[in-house]
């Protein structure tokens, strides 16, 4: 039923999810660049704070203190919007990068340091605004609205209490300085902003577990897409020829080593089992080679031209093709079986395994 529907019941393959990479099809949240920027932004004012504090106040009390010698003239002017600029530059330049090196990290992290190139291609579809009215009154639209919703909610239960706490302190009604006032206004200024970050990391963090919800749900298949990407990774000549020359390494390799087996295992011409057992470095036998068809054929002629003991077992035979891999140790399972053959290999050939072990 799924396949004539075309319900999307498949996993993405690695192809599928490495395009959708290349076409910026993964998941993003504005919430984590909200969230980046704003912890960005308190963490610099949390340590750039008081040397901002204090070149404002340099530059305050040099500029009232100096007014009967301050010159109205255009040069004098001149100097003073470069002197100025240059005080603004020093207090917003550390605030300013923080943030915008927090923005750059939320999006790379969600990019995962890759840059979708097909994404930056012209697309004069979004011009549309037919597809564009689509998406503002679509499901996935409501979404952010409601995340908004949720995050403004979230801000006014944070700051009216912190807000009510503040007018309720006895600075207000007592005479203090203007120095601290204002370092009163920055600490507690710092305390709501770090609430409401803390806040908003948290709501950044379960919409884009949503995105990834739903960008994993955009790029399921269904049975017919799968088919159809195999087939064509398949028809690829590339593909097809790395798969033949990784099969004819593969097969080269095994054959290479079947002269340094001790038995042959058959099936007894389909299937072919090449197995070697050093008592003082393997813990159990190990398959150096295995084939079907034309490769069991060519490891019992090597075996035959080395004069390889060669056994029929067909179970065993079988057992060892299915669970075995070539390089790996025998399945415990089959230890018994295998011990079995060996040692009637050993007791039928036992001046030659004598010299051998003689000679090593």
């Amino acid at each position: 039923m799924s396949e004539q529907t075309g319900e999307k019941t498949e996993q993405p393959t690695a192809r599928r999810m490495e395009d959708a990479l290349k076409h910026g099809q993964i998941a993003r949240s504005a919430e984590v660049q909200t969230a980046f920027v704003l912890l960005g932004a308190v963490a610099a004012l949390s340590f750039t704070g008081p040397e901002i504090w204090k070149q404002l106040v340099a530059t305050t009390e040099l500029t009232f203190s100096h007014l009967a010698d301050i010159s109205i003239t255009s040069t004098a002017l001149q100097g003073y919007a470069v002197a100025g600029s240059l005080v603004f530059l020093k207090c917003a330049a550390p605030v300013v990068i923080a943030t915008l090196l927090a923005g750059l990290l939320a999006g790379a992290s969600q990019n995962r340091f890759n840059t979708a190139s097909e994404a930056l291609t012209p697309n004069w579809d979004r011009l549309n605004p037919v597809e564009g009215f689509k998406r503002v009154f679509s499901f996935r639209s409501a979404v952010p609205s409601l995340v908004s919703i949720v995050k403004l909610a979230v801000i006014i239960a944070l700051t009216y209490s912190q807000v009510r706490t503040i007018l309720n302190d006895p600075i207000f009604t007592t005479a203090v300085s203007v120095g601290r006032m204002a370092e009163f206004l920055a600490q507690t200024g710092l305390q709501i902003f770090l609430r409401v970050s803390l806040a908003l990391l948290v709501i950044a963090a379960a919409d884009y577990g949503y995105q990834w919800w739903r960008t994993h749900q955009d790029l399921m298949m269904t049975k017919d897409e799968v088919k159809e990407e195999m087939k064509s990774s398949e028809g690829n000549p590339q593909i097809k020829s790395a798969r033949r020359r990784r099969r004819s390494q593969s097969k080269a390799k095994q054959l290479a080593e079947v002269p340094t087996a001790d038995v042959v295992v058959t099936n007894p011409t389909h299937i072919a089992i090449a197995l070697r057992y050093d008592r003082k470095t393997m813990r159990a036998p190990k398959v150096v080679a295995k084939g079907i068809r034309l490769n069991a054929l060519s490891i019992r002629e090597i075996a035959a031209k080395h004069q390889i003991p060669v056994v029929e077992n067909k179970p065993l035979a079988r057992m060892l093709f299915k669970q075995a891999r070539v390089g790996g140790e025998i399945p415990a399972q089959l230890y018994a079986a295998v011990a079995e053959v060996l040692a009637w290999v050993y007791r039928v050939n036992r001046y030659r395994y004598y010299a051998e072990q003689n000679q090593t």
